[in-house]
């Protein structure tokens, strides 16, 4: 939301607390956060359609599940008008392999982050897929060869 000043610190608390653990039951989360069970139940629907929590999800080891490649991949576009970018953020959704997707403020216009099961898959995807991508002019590849820290998302 655009308006973070609605929130209290039981609000940032909850979402701290939710962020941590988003199968926490709403007993325990109440009782982290100092309030009843109904009053925080009240504000975790609020601060759900506030937009403020988007969803609840399971991180997922992909490495075990055999995507064990990482590449990031900068971007440069023939054409920069809003008809181009919007032609190329709608294909580039469609590619299974790009885990994000970021326009960028630099010698370049997007960054991609793409994970594989290999080298050679990785290259088949480039080739095939990015590179066909509407208004690409160039792509430079840098692979991952270590996880330093990798978090899903950024602690409040």
């Amino acid at each position: 939301m655009d308006n973070p000043e609605k929130l209290d610190k039981l609000d940032l608390s909850i979402l701290r607390e939710l962020q941590k653990n988003g199968r926490i039951t709403v007993t325990e989360l109440a009782s982290r956060v100092g309030l009843s069970k109904t009053p925080c139940q009240v504000r975790m629907k609020r601060l759900e359609d506030l937009g403020y929590v988007m969803g609840y999800t399971a991180l997922i080891d992909q490495k075990k599940l055999g995507s064990k490649h990482v590449a990031f991949v900068q971007v440069t576009l023939n054409d920069t008008k809003t008809k181009a970018l919007e032609a190329f953020n709608q294909a580039v959704r469609l590619i299974p392999e790009v885990e994000q997707c970021h326009m960028i403020a630099a010698n370049f216009d997007y960054l991609l982050k793409v994970r594989t099961s290999d080298i050679n898959t990785y290259r088949e995807v480039l080739g095939e897929q990015i590179s066909n991508l509407p208004h690409v002019k160039q792509t430079s590849t840098f692979v991952v060869m270590e996880d330093v820290k990798d978090v899903a998302s950024k602690a409040i």
